[in-house]
């Protein structure tokens, strides 16, 4: 036997003093590390770390301003809107739709809301017969895509543009003030233990949404749907009706984050839902990356959401001369969230290769372990 093949297969045997079977050099090192990691939780939980370590970061480097109770509270009630308005999202996208109209049905309804009161209506008419034209929106939609056939993305990008022309035409272009209702405002600006009342809106809702996929038959189908919407569709599932009863529940969600923004501004501001938008799709796919891995779910919608506000926050606070940093880190954490999704979703479309990946990835296997795997044949002189 040559030198340089005995010398490939020294450099993979095992270590002779180890048990059969045991894991042995790099092999053993990378497997512990794994189980550590899981162990703790990061495959699932890696952006509650990530949060924590920023909460840490940014209050060492200004404890003044970042690092204090108040702070924390206004992030909590400037996120709220954000989150409602996430949570009408996924459920679009638990459907497989890609609901681009949501920011522009938002916007609607923060012009429409106010100037339903300030035509005289009493608010609380108003509040719900925006929710109804929110709901109208959803159902347009899901006409335009399960009977028209329309992609999503090109049938929802159409209504915003729909529905942008509507709000003009409703507000002029100018922010709505007089005739809005003082117990109105009073509903977005009320104060429990000290904690803004859109926050509690929002928890309430993300509890409701939660109970509902998680523990009930029609979130086990919601799932079905958006993992494979024909394999649902072939075991019996009515997939047009549940693909209607998401978009129009989504309409209605994207209609209530206007309706509460125009409650805590106690103003119509005109255009305020469309810089949401970005935000919201970064949160719904970072979250998928969250509490449980390759779905949309609610645990890391909120997981998410708070990571990239608390990001966010400090990087304003340590340059306040860049009004970019905002959107420079939404749109990185949003590339970065469906690079992510797309990697997994590749892992579970062929188990088999993810799994001969990790085994190598574990044992070690490279250049050296190709050789060793061949017969070392002596070479005929």
């Amino acid at each position: 036997m040559s030198n340089a093949a005995i010398g490939a297969r020294q450099s993979v045997d095992p270590d002779p003093s180890a048990p059969p079977g045991s894991p042995t050099g790099p092999s053993r090192g990378r497997r512990s590390s794994w189980r550590l990691a899981r162990g703790f939780g990061v495959d699932r939980f890696s952006g509650l770390y990530v949060a924590i370590l920023l909460i840490v970061v940014f209050s060492l480097l200004d404890p003044v301003r970042f690092g204090t109770l108040n702070n924390f509270r206004i992030i909590a009630a400037s996120q709220a809107i954000t989150g409602i308005l996430v949570l009408g999202l996924i459920i679009s996208l638990l459907s497989g739709v890609f609901d681009i109209s949501i920011a522009a049905n938002m916007t609607l309804a923060i012009s429409f809301v106010g100037w339903l009161q300030a035509s005289g209506l009493n608010a609380g008419l108003a509040v719900l017969i925006t929710l109804c034209v929110g709901a109208a929106v959803g159902a347009t939609n899901a006409a335009i895509i399960l009977f028209l056939k329309v992609d999503p993305v090109i049938a929802t990008l159409g209504t915003s543009s729909i529905l942008a022309a509507l709000t003009y035409w409703i507000a002029q272009g100018n922010t709505i003030v007089d005739g809005i209702s003082p117990t109105f405002a009073e509903f977005g600006r009320y104060r429990i233990l000290t904690i803004p009342a859109p926050v509690f809106y929002f928890l309430g809702i993300a509890l409701i949404l939660w109970y509902v996929l998680e523990h009930t038959p029609a979130g086990r189908y919601m799932y079905a749907i958006g993992s494979n919407a024909e394999a649902a569709r072939l075991s019996g599932l009515k997939v047009r009706r549940l693909q209607w009863i998401a978009l129009i529940s989504s309409g209605v969600l994207g209609a209530f984050a206007g309706v509460v923004l125009t409650m805590q501004l106690g103003a119509a501001s005109y255009g305020a839902g469309a810089p949401y938008l970005l935000t919201a799709f970064a949160v719904a796919f970072l979250g998928s990356t969250q509490v449980r891995p390759g779905r949309f779910n609610v645990g890391g919608t909120i997981v998410a959401l708070y990571l990239l506000a608390i990001g966010v926050k400090g990087l304003e606070l340590q340059y306040p001369s860049l009004p970019w940093i905002k959107d420079l880190f939404v749109g990185a954490a949003l590339i970065v969230a469906v690079a992510i999704g797309a990697r997994a979703a590749l892992r579970r479309a062929n188990p088999a290769a993810g799994r001969r990946s990790r085994r190598r990835a574990a044992s070690g296997d490279d250049g050296a372990s190709a050789v060793a795997e061949q017969p070392l044949v002596e070479p005929k002189p």
